[in-house]
């Protein structure tokens, strides 16, 4: 579990990476990390992608360009971490794939596990992209007894009741919050109480946590209402 002395710990002692967790990570719920810290995760897709189709260099502008981003955005979110680009070259598609996964965190195994066996947990649970990002979930909980043994990707659907056991048996550093929005802040409560300080919550609410909790929201509905806007803008502009 990361402790919070973690957080003054440098992101790397690897050369060219030089920002610190300090500067970058959310405190809190209510803080989330900046946007160039959000484009790592595209940055480091897109290499990923390119490395498949045997590509081994890229520049600042083709970055930018099968993103959507300009190259000086592309170069100044990087630069934020160090300096990885060579003379001539641009840059090494693996050599920059390696430094953003350690950036990232996740060039070291982080142990998860699911609260919500329904429908949506059902489908989280079975998502394939988690160990390829070294997210090895561990367990899966509910509280319906009726779903208590039943097995989902692998994994024996435990009581909530034993949410502190499984903690322990874990070492979970990562929860996954699927719940109905009226039982979130109960099982985020719990968890808390049990030790885990980071959480990725589904549930269409905020959650109220203490400092140093770090808790992520995604909101299918919200998302989808954000689309919505960006399509009606969009109508709305080519009738003007």
């Amino acid at each position: 579990m990361i402790e919070p002395s973690d957080a003054k710990q440098p992101v790397s002692q690897t050369r060219g990476v030089s920002a610190s967790i300090s500067e970058i990570a959310p405190q809190s719920a209510g803080h989330q990390p900046p946007p160039y810290v959000r484009r790592l995760s595209l940055y480091l897709r897109q290499l990923e992608h390119l490395a498949e189709t045997g590509q081994s260099r890229i520049n600042s502008r083709q970055l930018g360009d099968l993103l959507g981003l300009t190259d000086g955005q592309v170069r100044k979110d990087l630069a934020h971490f160090g300096q990885f680009g060579h003379p001539g070259i641009g840059y090494r598609v693996a050599e920059l794939s390696r430094q953003i996964r350690h950036i990232l965190g996740i060039d070291r195994p982080w142990n998860v596990i699911l609260i919500g066996a329904g429908n949506l947990g059902k489908a989280l649970a079975s998502h394939k992209g988690f160990e390829g990002r070294n997210m090895h979930l561990l367990a899966v909980l509910d509280t319906d007894k009726t779903r208590v043994g039943e097995e989902i990707a692998g994994l024996k659907i435990e009581a909530m009741g034993e949410l502190a056991s499984v903690v322990k048996r874990t070492s979970a550093q990562l929860a996954i919050v699927a719940v109905p929005a009226s039982a979130a802040q109960a099982v985020a409560d719990a968890l808390v109480a049990a030790g885990v300080r980071s959480i990725l919550n589904f549930a269409p609410r905020l959650l109220t946590v203490s400092r140093g909790v770090l808790v992520n929201n995604v909101d299918l509905a919200q998302q989808l209402e954000q689309l919505a806007f960006q399509t009606h803008f969009a109508d709305e502009s080519s009738n003007s």
